[in-house]
């Protein structure tokens, strides 16, 4: 395409369908091109992610310890295991993780898959060594592993929503890869599963709009209640995004009657349900409360901002609000830049009657995040890489990448290019050397990573996620990356992960020419 048809193509855009395509063989070829792009976007970003070990610390210790008190014990205490953690609640006489408990119930199950697989590889899922392959088998499956196939999903929203391959593409890397995202997902924390969940939840939002039959509508509702159920049931923040997305799916089918507004209201009822009860068994068996969160329970003097408004939450503050976006400490701007553009885009979509009310919910979701964080009296949220608690509402945000990019002269795509560039540059130094910034830096890149980085100092967490009767004397369980434990130490450490990298750039291309090669096969056979 030249600059001119480029141009005219800003004034006559394409139009955004929800309609599903007509399965012809062309169009099968090219589901099944669309499958295998999903795929490798989703390998290189949880390859990405699993890369990196972040070692422990009082957020991921917190949560882990309850995974141990179920699987060691059968119990929700962690009496026995909170000497690793400031982060804990306290009821009864007894110690309790302070997190939501999604992370951790769903970490059970894999915990229990991993620990006769250990035993069968002559390690013992009791010692120091083994309850740390435990630890990194957690936050593989737990975290990384959700938040890299929401990558892929969001792909897949993106073209949904009238996106090109290389626009979706770029808005799915950008957001594995370029966005503090990246860090989380090294770490045993809630906020990329609770993201990732929102992100199925919108998914199946667009899937109920354009479902073929009843059964699927049903079954896309329910799907759509279980992910954004779950998704509060990680972080309960999440529970005014999860209803957004509800709403988003109500929305879109509001005027096919309100026969079709009941089957998939209650579908969504239905899903989220189980969630619900999980929630409230477990507030009930640990606090003896469905409706008090576990962060009401602080023991006495811990944590006295918490005290401030509800649990530490007050009203949004402007000059907080900058400091998110442009600040040093924890700002966008120094974590993950692209993102600063992705508004642009969702205003886009929200100009287009088709994909409207899919713009206004991840508008509204992300900024519903950004406002939660600005309300927060402790908003820098301890040792952490950019605005955590803005975290879930990033991906739905990053949709907004996909048209910018479509709809970009050539020299904004070069622009777009070069903060998405940056962003990776930055997440991969902040994930080399800490994803958790020790909090007297109150400007990590130049005072923290950049020199650390250079200097070959990677994984510098030395903190572990074992109680300190496990530790020893002689063993240090904190943070690594794979290329470390093959041998390889500082800058080269990264070298297998670039290659990857390579690789992927490579099949990428290879199957889009081979994309290409085929549609002109089919062209021609048509034309004769």
């Amino acid at each position: 395409m030249t600059e001119d048809e480029f141009d005219r193509s800003l004034e006559h855009p394409k139009p955004n369908r929800f309609e599903p395509p007509v399965m012809n063989a062309s169009t099968q070829h090219s589901n099944f091109g669309i499958r295998i792009r999903v795929l490798l976007i989703t390998g290189v970003v949880l390859i990405s992610y699993a890369y990196f070990y972040e070692g422990g610390g009082w957020n991921q210790n917190s949560r882990f310890d309850l995974v141990r008190a179920v699987v060691e014990q059968g119990t929700l205490r962690i009496d026995d295991y909170q000497e690793n953690t400031g982060d804990k609640a306290f009821a009864n006489g007894h110690y309790y993780s302070d997190k939501a408990p999604g992370l951790a119930l769903l970490a059970v199950p894999i915990t229990e898959v991993a620990r006769p697989l250990l035993r069968a590889l002559k390690v013992d899922p009791t010692s120091p060594g083994g309850l740390l392959d435990l630890a990194y088998c957690v936050t593989v499956f737990a975290v990384a592993l959700p938040m890299a196939a929401a990558c892929g999903c969001l792909f897949w929203i993106a073209l949904r929503l009238g996106s090109s391959l290389g626009a979706a593409a770029f808005a799915a890397l950008a957001l594995g890869l370029a966005t503090p995202m990246w860090a989380y997902a090294t770490l045993f924390w809630g906020h990329a599963l609770a993201g990732a969940c929102l992100v199925f939840a919108f998914a199946c939002a667009l899937g109920v709009r354009t479902a073929v039959s009843s059964a699927a509508e049903v079954s896309w509702a329910l799907a759509l209640g279980l992910a954004a159920g779950w998704a509060t049931v990680t972080e309960y923040p999440s529970a005014p995004a999860s209803a957004m997305v509800a709403v988003l799916a109500l929305a879109l089918i509001w005027g096919n009657g309100p026969q079709q507004r009941w089957r998939v209201a209650l579908g969504i009822a239905a899903g989220a349900l189980p969630c619900m009860v999980a929630l409230m068994a477990y507030q009930h068996a640990a606090f003896d409360s469905v409706f008090h969160p576990s962060y009401a329970y602080y023991p006495s003097g811990a944590f006295s901002w918490m005290t401030r408004g509800y649990l530490g939450l007050t009203y949004p503050r402007v000059d907080v609000a900058l400091k998110l976006l442009f600040g040093c400490r924890r700002g966008l701007l120094f974590s993950g830049p692209v993102v600063l553009a992705a508004p642009f885009g969702l205003r886009l979509l929200w100009k287009q009657p088709p994909t409207h009310a899919a713009a206004v919910a991840a508008a509204s979701i992300a900024t519903y995040y950004f406002l939660f964080h600005a309300s927060f009296s402790s908003w820098p949220a301890g040792w952490s890489y950019g605005p955590r608690y803005m975290a879930p509402g990033l991906p739905l945000l990053c949709l907004g990448l996909a048209p910018l990019w479509d709809y970009a002269r050539p020299g904004w795509r070069i622009v777009l290019g070069a903060l998405a560039t940056a962003g990776v540059g930055l997440t991969l130094m902040a994930v080399s050397v800490g994803a958790q910034p020790p909090d007297e830096f109150h400007c990590p890149l130049p005072q923290f990573y950049w020199p650390s980085f250079w200097a070959g100092r990677f994984s510098l967490n030395l903190g572990t996620v074992l109680i300190p009767a496990e530790q020893g004397t002689n063993h240090v369980h904190g943070a690594f990356n794979l290329g470390e434990l093959l041998g390889l130490h500082g800058l080269t450490s990264v070298l297998p992960l670039l290659l990857v990298w390579g690789l992927a750039a490579f099949l990428w291309i290879w199957i889009n020419r081979t994309a290409q090669s085929a549609q002109r096969r089919s062209s021609t056979s048509l034309a004769n």
